[in-house]
């Protein structure tokens, strides 16, 4: 009960700040403009090789479709890590420097049920974004190209678990760093994440061993690329697949392309690494002097 307390008061204090009506504000215009450019890029021609212009096919309208859903999957998916990262980092730094938490703590409130609490709605709020403004631009893509991604539900599932993954090790660092400090670590480290991710697929696409082992390390230490590359893939149609595949050198060092989605053990492995970090978090806040 008292954690769901402290969720609740955790929204509260997100809507008090106006921080819900700010992104929302600016994903409705976001919306806007999205459609507008959909509509804009359907009266453009597509030529041939010798340079005529024609009609675009159905099947290059699916194709420009899904890549320009993808490039807004990377969008989101950069605003809900680094939004992660910078509402999470000062949740109980704050309170901490404040000395809001020593009045709210000599209650029958444990310390895990502060960090439990605050993580809960942080999380509700992220996954409640990620649904609303991904689904809105999936909606928007099927009215103005008639076009929806193979798997967009569990497209999201994956940005919000990298969302959450960031959220994680945030609240974790935030139990012994200041906020600011916090924030700025956990976005340098999802920045190296990423370039890693990018330096592993160009060693696989040239078979460099040691190369390629950058990217896997950085993929297991801090999953968000991993988690990435499968929103990626569930958002990919079978014709990028397939064109993927027969350049196979080319696309596997594309950051926005992926022939494979993630495998169960891996999968596991994120389960496993958001429990341990969520626990490491526990203990560091229950062992902080206020």
């Amino acid at each position: 009960m008292a954690i769901l307390i402290i969720a609740r008061l955790t929204l509260r204090e997100a809507s008090r700040r106006r921080l819900i009506l700010a992104v929302f504000i600016l994903t409705a215009i976001l919306a806007v403009l999205t459609g507008w450019a959909f509509h804009r890029l359907l009266q453009l021609p597509c030529t041939t090789r010798g340079g005529v212009e024609r009609a675009c096919s159905g099947s290059e309208i699916r194709i420009i479709a899904a890549t320009l859903l993808i490039l807004l999957a990377f969008m989101f998916s950069f605003v809900l890590a680094v939004g992660a990262a910078f509402i999470g980092a000062p949740t109980i730094a704050t309170d901490v420097e404040s000395g809001v938490l020593l009045a709210v703590l000599p209650r029958p409130i444990r310390r895990s049920d502060v960090v439990l609490g605050k993580w809960l709605g942080l999380a509700i709020l992220i996954t409640t974004y990620a649904v609303l403004a991904c689904g809105m631009e999936f909606i928007i893509a099927k009215i103005s190209f008639g076009y929806v991604p193979p798997h967009p539900i569990i497209a999201i599932m994956f940005l919000v678990a990298e969302a959450l993954v960031v959220l994680t090790l945030t609240l974790a660092a935030s139990t012994k760093m200041p906020a600011m400090t916090c924030g700025i670590v956990v976005v340098v480290l999802f920045g190296l994440t990423w370039m890693s991710g990018i330096a592993g697929a160009v060693g696989a696409a040239f078979h460099t061993r040691a190369i390629q082992n950058v990217g896997t390390v950085g993929s297991l230490i801090f999953p968000t690329d991993g988690l990435w590359r499968a929103a990626i893939y569930n958002l990919e149609p079978v014709a990028v697949l397939a064109a993927g595949s027969a350049a196979s050198r080319e696309a596997s060092g594309n950051p926005f392309f992926v022939n494979s989605g993630p495998s169960t053990a891996y999968l596991l492995w994120v389960l496993g690494w958001g429990c341990v970090v969520l626990t490491i978090s526990l203990w560091s806040f229950s062992r902080r002097e206020l």
